[in-house]
């Protein structure tokens, strides 16, 4: 059975985030809100976390993982950020907007899938930005659940799709609905990857 950290989701008490911060630098792997749906955090530079995650998911190694960020900051440290991506963490940040953008080296190619970019969001969620802060570095964000099941929405929802995951942070329903969405801002053009809870026409708009 996992171990249950429970936070007020929006004031979460410092030693509790510091305690889940500390099993993600030891390489396990811990159920977390989101300002959508729960997700699973690791250190996206330590690569046996990562294939960890991957098997406690039965998700295929071939799917890249997006990751979350404490704020822009933190972000310069994973991605290199163009024009275009500056302008919309500029608008979307912190929210359900995802980025893709070129990688920076200290990413490990096990969270890249062997590419070179990767998608990275500020999340207007003080528990997630918080424990990423208190990890001191970005850590991943895919969904809290058994790839092919429907994604978690609260900690019992996690603990019944993952119950060997190492720890959750309850910070009560998360706010559910549509995943984030994705975009791909490594290009000179700006283009949709999944839509997902900022509409695509509010984008383009933007942009």
């Amino acid at each position: 059975m996992p171990s249950l950290l429970r936070v007020d989701p929006q004031h979460p008490a410092p030693a509790l985030i510091a305690h889940a911060a500390e099993k993600i630098r030891a390489g396990l792997v811990v159920a977390y809100p989101t300002d959508t749906l729960y997700g699973l955090a690791v250190d996206p530079r330590n690569g046996d976390a990562v294939r960890r995650l991957f098997t406690l998911k039965g998700r295929p190694e071939s799917s890249a993982l997006t990751l979350i960020a404490a704020d822009v900051e933190q972000a310069r440290d994973v991605a290199e950020m163009s024009a275009n991506a500056a302008r919309l963490v500029e608008r979307f940040w912190p929210g359900p907007l995802t980025i893709v953008m070129a990688a920076t080296a200290v990413v490990a190619p096990e969270t890249l899938a062997g590419g070179r970019t990767v998608g990275v969001r500020v999340p207007d969620h003080a528990v997630a930005r918080a424990l990423a802060r208190a990890a001191g570095f970005c850590i991943t964000a895919t969904s809290a659940n058994r790839s092919g099941q429907p994604p978690a929405a609260t900690a019992e929802d996690v603990a019944r799709s993952l119950p060997d995951v190492d720890a959750i942070v309850d910070g009560g329903a998360s706010r559910g609905g549509a995943p984030s969405t994705i975009v791909d801002a490594s290009l000179t053009e700006i283009a949709l990857i999944r839509d997902g809870a900022v509409p695509w026409d509010r984008v383009i708009k933007f942009r």
